[in-house]
């Protein structure tokens, strides 16, 4: 194989990973919004309800995909909050909404890839005056 024809096979497996990808992301938001459609109205709102939120809220969230509040693992996790440990549900409900319709997450994936969300999810992170008071929250439990 030549040089040339290499790089353009390596150019064109992108392309398809590219495409894999967008169709994996689009069949689980497609399942996950099927799966809240086979609900009655009632469910839904109890559903959303139990989840702090308006049933058009939970709709919105249903069609993002299963993976769409990943990054605020990610970043929970490169602030030192642990998540499971924390015993308010609603809040991390409300991270966790946020986080999902959030418009910044390509500068999110961005910074992670270059290792400075830490310093710089101020900019950009809709829930950064949280995250703020639950590293406050840590600081202070770590004192005493």
């Amino acid at each position: 194989m030549t040089e040339t024809s290499s790089h353009l096979y390596s150019r064109v497996e992108a392309v398809l990973d590219a495409i894999a990808g967008w169709m994996t992301r689009y069949r689980e938001a497609h399942a996950a919004k099927s799966d809240l459609a086979q609900c009655d109205k009632e469910e839904v709102s109890r559903m959303a309800h139990d989840l702090g939120m308006s049933a058009q809220d939970l709709a919105a969230i249903s069609s993002k995909g299963p993976n769409s509040a990943a990054l605020l693992e990610r970043m929970l996790t490169a602030l030192g909050v642990d998540a499971q440990a924390h015993k308010d549900a609603a809040l991390m409900h409300d991270l966790q909404r946020l986080c999902v319709s959030c418009d910044a997450k390509q500068r999110c994936v961005h910074e992670f890839a270059t290792g400075g969300a830490v310093k710089h999810f101020h900019e950009f992170c809709p829930n950064a005056y949280t995250l703020d008071a639950l590293l406050a929250e840590r600081k202070s439990a770590t004192r005493n």
